[in-house]
């Protein structure tokens, strides 16, 4: 995330006022206002007045008057996108159309070569700061490297996500939130197929060509974000992984608005996976410790392990924030015309309940998820009401599911099972059983180099660590493991905590370097081709990647294993 300056420069913008926003590629002073915006609208539903949101809302009036397309008004953009969303909930909130209006200005003005006097804002900017054209960042790997900020071109020109992986989410989210109030005919916006189209092509992008099978995004440290096509290192040592804790979150708001947009299974299995693993392996188990970067390795410089505090703390609370909110990504909902209609994203224990124009509706959801399939499901509503559900079946469970009592007939188109009025108002009570939770064996895809294989159940990654493997000294680098070996299953409770998990045990071996230990310093940097010797076998115990560093140990993991 954003480093936050440690002295904010005030710069006169306009000859009668002033706003902290100097430096914007890189400070975050309008980032911090959309942070703040979201919370007064936070503030607002708990406490039931305006005490917070009637200053913010004075703050957006601030920007509104300084930014915009208006001659006289600077056309400009933050460096950290945040404020786009959070104008825009405001807008859903309050109905502000200057809020919908600025929000959709920073986002199609963002990359504009010449929208400030000729000249691309950034580079504006830094004149009037006096900045030397060869001046860079240090997240920057040269000068005017804008993509670091999304701001290389106009978003529509974007062809493959770039630059600082938060940043690019949350301008993506904000977009998908512009595609959304267009859906619900609230605002005309143009080419909304292109915008749609950008979406989808930055997602698929970030989905197969630079996410980690934890649902980790971001490879480099440097401008904390994403890389080339594929290069998806382990651990520091390998040349990267970074995987912020924020950036997985911001997967998940994107995730859940593109449900919105286009009910499509693909969307909400990737929400699944951030939040089972790279998210929720931020948090140690007492809530105590926190990481911010998320390797799917360890080595001798970055162990395995969490954080009391950040300096720049952006993720802890970010956290929690999600968690205090989860029930927005368990489904959507709504009735109009006696019509209702629930879609179910993520399984969980919980209840829904909503007001139609007949009276309440109410369902409530019982599983052991994500250890058990089965998940049982209640709905209570009016005589009047006739509701449609479709429940996502995860791609990993290749749709086999089994429905109590069984429908007449079922199918999962885009990934989701669609249950029928009729259906739903002869069995009200009803289970779903998801199947496929059986260990597999997943891979990375072979353009990233890693020839590496990991163990999943269900949603969860799996990874070892010395805490359950004593033997372990060197961070698993030389640890193989056979795609098909024999995998076993076992129930455990992690202690103090009495969190109960499944643990997997297979057979692992370490590779041989006797050949590569035993020649001369300095000879050759290669060697004669040998089939890998692999010995030293024994039974290792395999956890959910999300309870590393709970159980003590040396601070040795790793997700992908040699492929045997």
């Amino acid at each position: 995330m954003v480093k936050f300056a440690r002295h904010a420069r005030v710069v006169r913008l306009r000859s009668d006022q002033t706003l902290l926003c100097s430096q914007s590629d890189h400070a975050p002073y309008r980032y911090n206002c959309g942070h703040l915006i979201e919370a007064a609208l936070a503030h607002r539903d708990y406490y039931k007045n305006d005490k917070l949101l009637e200053p913010m809302i004075k703050y957006v009036g601030l920007v509104s008057s300084l930014f915009g397309p208006e001659e006289g008004k600077i056309h400009g953009y933050p460096g950290h996108p945040e404020i786009e969303l959070a104008l825009l909930r405001l807008h859903a909130a309050t109905g502000s159309k200057s809020a919908y209006s600025l929000a959709r200005y920073f986002i199609e003005e963002r990359g504009n070569p010449t929208g400030q006097e000729g000249k691309h804002y950034y580079e504006w900017e830094a004149e009037r700061r006096g900045d030397s054209p060869w001046k860079r960042p240090n997240h920057y790997p040269e000068a005017r490297d804008h993509w670091y900020n999304q701001a290389h071109v106009p978003i529509m020109q974007q062809q493959t996500i770039e630059g600082h992986s938060v940043r690019a989410l949350y301008l993506l989210t904000a977009v998908a939130d512009l595609l959304c109030i267009e859906q619900e005919n609230s605002y005309q916006l143009e080419k909304p197929d292109q915008w749609r189209a950008t979406l989808i092509r930055l997602w698929e992008n970030m989905v197969d060509q630079k996410m980690y099978i934890t649902g980790g995004v971001g490879a480099i440290k440097q401008w904390e974000g994403f890389g080339i096509d594929y290069f998806l290192p382990q651990s520091t040592d390998e040349g990267g992984c970074y995987a912020e804790t924020c950036a997985s979150i911001a997967v998940m708001f994107l995730a859940e608005r593109m449900l919105s947009i286009d009910l499509n299974g693909q969307y909400g299995d990737i929400m699944e996976l951030c939040l089972y693993n790279n998210v929720m392996t931020a948090m140690s188990l007492d809530g105590k410790a926190f990481t911010y970067v998320n390797q799917l390795g360890s080595s001798d410089k970055d162990n395995s392990g969490r954080e009391d505090w950040f300096w720049c703390a952006c993720c802890p609370p970010n956290f929690t924030r999600l968690f205090g909110s989860l029930g927005g990504y368990l489904w959507h909902f709504g009735e109009s015309d006696q019509q209702a209609f629930i879609n179910v994203h993520l399984y969980t224990s919980a209840t829904l309940t909503f007001d139609s124009s007949a009276g309440p509706v109410e369902l409530e959801m019982k599983s052991h998820w994500p250890w058990e399939g089965k998940i049982s499901f209640a709905l209570h509503q009016p005589d009047s009401i006739k509701t449609t559900m479709k429940f996502r079946i995860p791609a990993w469970s290749a749709e086999q599911f089994t429905l109590t009592p069984p429908a007449k007939s079922t199918s999962v188109t885009d990934g989701y099972l669609t249950l029928y009025p009729d259906y739903i108002s002869a069995n009200p009570v009803f289970a779903l059983e998801i199947h496929g939770f059986e260990p597999r064996f997943v891979e990375p895809h072979p353009y990233t180099n890693q020839s590496t294989v990991s163990l999943a159940r269900g949603p969860i990654i799996y990874c070892l660590e010395d805490a359950h493997n004593s033997w372990e000294t060197n961070h698993f680098k030389d640890v193989v493991l056979k795609a098909g070996e024999a995998v076993k299953e076992e129930s455990r409770t992690q202690e103090p905590s009495g969190e109960k998990y499944v643990a997997l045990r297979s057979t692992v071996g370490k590779r041989s370097l006797a050949n590569w230990q035993s020649r001369k310093p300095g000879k050759d940097p290669s060697s004669r081709v040998r089939a890998m010797e692999v010995g030293e076998y024994r039974e290792a115990v395999f956890i959910p990647y999300y309870m590393r560093a709970n159980s003590g140990g040396n601070g040795h993991m790793r997700v992908g294993l040699i492929k045997g």
